[in-house]
């Protein structure tokens, strides 16, 4: 059932079979524009529409004519050369020479993800301009990018959550083809890529699935609108369409990974959950090509069952973001409490997402106003992804600040370390290795007036929990994108003798000696001002200290003797032994305000 080809699948010398599930409509034609030729499909069961066609050749395009009257574009389409009110393109996704046939991908604990967005992370805003920039993240020391959704939606500027065509990689970032070859490169140069993926919703312009079926449902209305149906009436198929699209960016396109937007918009009560069933699917595809494919989810529910395995009643993924520690990290460092942030803003809560993954784990949360979370469990926490930025927690500001404007150097350098350092898989949202001032600010390039108003009305509404000042920018202007793109050219020199951009290649580096995911970790400290960390690993032993208050503290030490490899506040940072660089040794043990400091036992590490 699952990963068969839908769509125009080509099959070579001229040959293109045509399928598309449309139980709305009693007849369906495949219009071949450039010969402006018809050709009725048969319907092999019921609401499935199938034909082999001769003489196609990729590029070519194409609609389906329902019912002898509209055309609409396919909603499995590979391509919409002519953007989502256009045609669909036939795609020979067999035709790229891939040169990754030894990559079998990246380990869960060497994830260093790097998330970017396609049209503001170059100039030219396309797939094929990041692939120049590969040798620099590589030489950061990234081992996976995650690219924000590409699918096919309206226009040319979007953050990509607003895909109508699921399958279709976007025209403006260079289309299928670029798509493939950046996955090629990555692998060449040793880096993983996530592919950011919407199962939630799709977007209110150009979205043909309710003319073709049954996508969504009558029973569930979300963030987005009416929810996609996964537990109603001819769900099988909807299920079967979003589980094979998942499979197509894994089988056809190579990706690593996916990063599963806001399923806790995912409505499903059925025994078997969709999610499940999707995590199932990818791993049999992955274990088939014997690559590594990693399905992450964001979730603010703070459910364990999200990554429990099926076995135990769980969705079984194999990660999940987690907002508490951005959230408590974030609150402390900027004071802010509005919003969700009122759950937060104690130096405690950071230890305890430190600790134990969640810092509500079934407490009351005066945000919420409720009970909230469940305990998550030692071995799951190391399934988390944690970030200072990202995306959400930039672009959901109404001015988009990133954090090196809302925090002073200090502040900053200190939650570099705390993600970097962390017992989790760090991520890091594009620019901040070299302190990013550039917001990252929500927009889009609609067509319909109607819509780009209402667009305009939702987003006010969003920040009525907060009180930020100014006017929101307005998300359809040309300039609130411009303003978004990265200022700093990547290979700029001010970036590359950036101190901040030192302090991170350090901090990372550290982290792949470390290998914290490897190690056995301990979390202590005094709730008022610091926290410490220890990794004790085969013969080492490490004690990171992490100083959340403005004033010097003594720290007390574990017994043995301590050199100290690195710290946050001096205007140098070392790189591990065996790296290149010099290696320094501190007799002191305070450590000053709003600063990191690892320290290395010598003689090896005490048995646990």
């Amino acid at each position: 059932m699952f990963g068969t080809r839908e769509g125009a699948h080509y099959l070579g010398e001229g040959h293109c079979r045509f399928s598309v599930w449309a139980p709305h409509h009693k007849s369906v034609e495949v219009h071949l524009i450039d010969e402006d030729s018809f050709f009725p499909m048969r319907e092999e069961k019921k609401g499935h529409f199938l034909l082999e066609i001769e003489g196609v050749r990729p590029q070519d395009l194409y609609t389906y004519r329902v019912d002898g009257a509209r055309q609409l574009p396919d909603p499995t389409s590979l391509h919409q050369p002519y953007g989502v009110h256009g045609p669909s393109a036939v795609v020979d996704t067999r035709r790229f020479c891939w040169q990754d046939h030894e990559w079998s991908g990246i380990d869960w604990e060497d994830l260093i993800i790097y998330q970017l967005h396609v049209g503001t992370f170059t100039p030219e805003g396309t797939l094929d301009a990041i692939i120049s920039q590969l040798p620099y993240l590589s030489s950061l020391g990234i081992t996976a990018i995650q690219l924000m959704p590409v699918a096919q939606f309206a226009g040319t500027r979007n953050w990509g959550y607003d895909g109508v065509f699921p399958y279709a990689v976007q025209d403006s970032y260079g289309g299928p083809a670029a798509l493939q070859r950046l996955v090629n490169a990555c692998h060449e140069q040793g880096l993983a890529i996530f592919l950011d993926v919407v199962y939630n919703h799709l977007g209110p312009e150009g979205n043909v699935l309710p003319q073709y079926g049954p996508y969504f449902s009558d029973k569930y209305c979300g963030p987005w609108g009416r929810a996609l149906n996964f537990d109603g009436p001819h769900s099988d198929e909807v299920r079967r369409y979003f589980v094979n699209n998942a499979i197509h960016w894994v089988r056809d396109f190579h990706v690593d990974g996916l990063r599963l937007d806001a399923i806790h918009g995912v409505f499903d009560q059925s025994a078997v959950p969709f999610l499940q069933e999707l995590t199932k699917e990818v791993r049999c595809v992955a274990h088939t090509n014997r690559r590594r494919v990693w399905v992450i989810a964001e979730s603010d529910l703070n459910d364990p069952r999200v990554l429990l395995p099926a076995s135990d009643q769980g969705l079984g993924m194999d990660g999940q973001w987690n907002d508490d520690f951005h959230h408590a990290l974030h609150a402390v460092l900027t004071g802010e409490s509005d919003g969700y942030y009122r759950d937060f803003g104690q130096i405690e809560h950071i230890r305890q997402a430190l600790d134990c993954g969640y810092v509500y784990s079934g407490q009351y949360s005066p945000y919420r106003q409720r009970r909230h979370g469940a305990p998550l469990g030692p071995d799951l926490c190391r399934r988390l992804v944690v970030f200072s930025q990202n995306h959400d927690q930039v672009g959901n500001r109404q001015q988009g600040e990133r954090l090196a404007e809302l925090v002073s150097q200090e502040k900053y350098y200190l939650a570099a370390g705390a993600v970097l350092l962390s017992p989790f898989v760090p991520l890091l949202f594009m620019g901040e290795e070299y302190g990013e001032k550039a917001p990252f600010l929500y927009f889009t390039s609609h067509s319909d007036d109607e819509l780009i108003e209402r667009v305009r009305q939702g987003r006010q509404r969003e920040f009525s929990d907060f009180s930020w000042p100014g006017d929101t920018p307005d998300p359809q202007a040309t300039e609130t994108f411009r303003r978004s793109c990265l200022r700093l050219p990547h290979g700029h020199k001010e970036r590359d003798q950036s101190k901040c951009l030192q302090l991170y290649r350090s901090l990372v580096a550290w982290r792949s000696y470390l290998r914290p995911l490897r190690a056995q970790v301990s979390v202590g400290g005094d709730p008022q001002m610091h926290i410490w960390l220890r990794f004790r690993r085969d013969e080492q032993d490490f004690f990171l200290i992490l100083n959340y208050v403005p004033e010097r503290l003594a720290v007390t030490f574990p017994p043995g003797r301590w050199q100290k490899r690195l710290d946050t506040s001096n205007d140098s940072w070392p790189l591990p032994p065996g790296k290149k660089g010099d290696r320094f040794v501190f007799d002191s043990e305070r450590v000053e305000g709003y600063s990191l400091q690892l320290y290395e036992k010598m003689g090896g590490t005490d048995p646990a």
